[in-house]
């Protein structure tokens, strides 16, 4: 029973740290998205790829965010020194990444194409996009965290 709580309370704080991560991550790109394609106007469109550095960048925060709150509030330290484990948790985060942005051109190419209207924002397809991408990499990212890095 107490491991079953155990369990529990680490998804719980999973989850809490992937939101204020997915958080970041949302806020930087709609930051990049916005801003990038002033100064490099390839940015919504480089050879089919869209906002390739917005997401690059954005997912990078996220990252970085998600691997300090893992070490502070959700995971145990596991059997490896600090620098393998970073070295591990960078590893998993550049396959998340290539994955998350492969999700993303996927749906924002074949999927999402209009605005989803919540009263009070409206998603455009790059966000919604995101946000997709996002949650799919995440259920994967638990998974492997836990499993590899963490030895939980």
């Amino acid at each position: 029973m107490r491991e079953l709580l155990i369990r529990q309370k680490q998804i719980l704080f999973f989850i809490i740290a992937g939101g204020l991560s997915a958080i970041v991550e949302i806020g930087s790109f709609k930051i990049f998205s916005t801003y990038l394609p002033h100064f490099i106007s390839q940015e919504t469109d480089f050879h089919g790829i869209h906002y390739p550095l917005s997401n690059i960048f954005s997912t990078s925060c996220g990252i970085i965010t998600n691997y300090f709150l893992s070490i502070w509030f959700v995971f145990e330290r596991g059997k490896h020194s600090k620098r393998k484990e970073f070295a591990y948790f960078m590893v998993v985060s550049f396959i998340s990444t290539l994955l998350s942005l492969a999700f993303f051109q996927i749906f924002y190419s074949c999927i999402f194409k209009d605005n989803i209207d919540l009263i009070f924002y409206t998603l455009s397809p790059e966000m919604i996009s995101k946000i997709a991408a996002i949650l799919l990499v995440s259920i994967l990212n638990y998974s492997v965290k836990k499993k590899v890095i963490f030895n939980g």
